[in-house]
């Protein structure tokens, strides 16, 4: 059964926050609200959390998780970034972006595309997740909230509690926070190219 935060969306109570961070360093897997719908999260090495994501969402081995960061010196651990992709990026964050990038050794092999080697990271513009990863001192591992068969992430953390009860161990409830997922820039090839379109402005990337 999953803990459920009732989380203020401008002033997160620090108590709640630090139990989901704990949780979170224990191997907990959580849904909490970002600045473009709902995510699954758990901590960086956990290969049980991966697999429950993979399990939740059904994935495949082709997916790109995301390394969901409190800042710009953070997301710099993590991915290879060259002049030209640091002034784009840098422009854009935090946002509903997320970039794809070549993985340094920091990264799990396990997280990182099996023939790219590479992995995706994004820093939110959402008060309650940057409280959670100021606490967490690290990144999440994240993928967004998209059930089989919908069109949809889900967006309201009471429901998610209702139906993902018996998979998940926390859900942060912290409001509305929008139906549309992050949009998606691929930079490993050098140049920008588009993956998905949602809600970040795309024209910076054209």
């Amino acid at each position: 059964m999953a803990k459920y935060f009732d989380v203020h969306p401008d002033n997160p109570q620090p108590r709640s926050i630090t139990q989901v961070a704990d949780s979170v360093r224990s191997g907990a897997l959580i849904a909490y609200p970002t600045d473009s719908c709902y995510a699954l999260g758990c901590r960086l090495g956990s290969r049980d959390g991966i697999d429950r994501i993979r399990s939740i969402r059904q994935l495949d081995s082709r997916h790109h998780f995301t390394l969901v960061c409190q800042d710009f010196a953070q997301l710099g651990q993590f991915v290879q970034i060259d002049n030209d992709v640091f002034r784009a990026i840098k422009a854009s964050t935090p946002g509903s972006y997320t970039f794809i990038l070549p993985a340094t050794r920091e990264v799990p092999r396990m997280l990182q595309h099996p023939k790219k080697k590479t992995v995706g990271v994004r820093i939110p513009d959402h008060v309650v997740t940057q409280s959670l990863l100021t606490e967490l001192g690290e990144p999440l591992l994240s993928s967004t909230l998209l059930l089989p068969g919908e069109e949809e992430p889900m967006t309201q953390g009471w429901e998610i509690k209702d139906r993902l009860d018996h998979v998940l161990d926390a859900v942060i409830d912290s409001g509305d926070c929008g139906t549309e997922p992050t949009t998606v820039v691929d930079f490993s090839g050098g140049e920008a190219e588009i993956v998905r379109r949602g809600a970040g402005d795309t024209a910076r990337f054209e």
